[in-house]
């Protein structure tokens, strides 16, 4: 059992590498819009590489989103995520940023946080 896990492990860091290979670094102006699913959770984090540091964040896990009772990771709380962490990128100046799905297919989910943020303003 231990040996499989390794294994998943292994591929996911192969395929995030991947991944991260071709997006470029995050800076103030343009950051890296970081997606993670755990198995009940989903995170979106806007990045600054450069200084290594957080800008923005919104987390299923939030008080704000248990009060709207979407779900946890669900497609609703998904375009619900999307246009939050839109709103939070143009209170701070925001209109760019690059969208790094990690290990993750670019379906379902994920495709829904970035449609709802593409329509809210962000730009990728």
């Amino acid at each position: 059992m231990k040996r499989v896990n390794k294994k998943v492990r292994a591929s996911e860091q192969k395929r995030a590498l991947r991944v991260r290979r071709k997006v470029r670094r995050g800076t103030a102006v343009r950051p890296r819009m970081c997606v993670v699913k755990s198995n009940k959770h989903l995170q979106v984090q806007l990045i600054d590489d450069v200084r290594g540091h957080t800008i923005a964040m919104v987390s299923t896990s939030m008080k704000i989103m248990q009060e709207q009772k979407l779900g946890q990771k669900s497609k609703d709380s998904a375009k619900y995520m999307g246009t939050m962490i839109a709103e939070q990128a143009q209170k701070l100046g925001i209109s760019h940023v690059i969208f790094d799905r990690g290990p993750f297919t670019y379906h379902g989910v994920l495709a829904t946080l970035a449609d709802a943020a593409r329509e809210k303003g962000l730009q990728f």
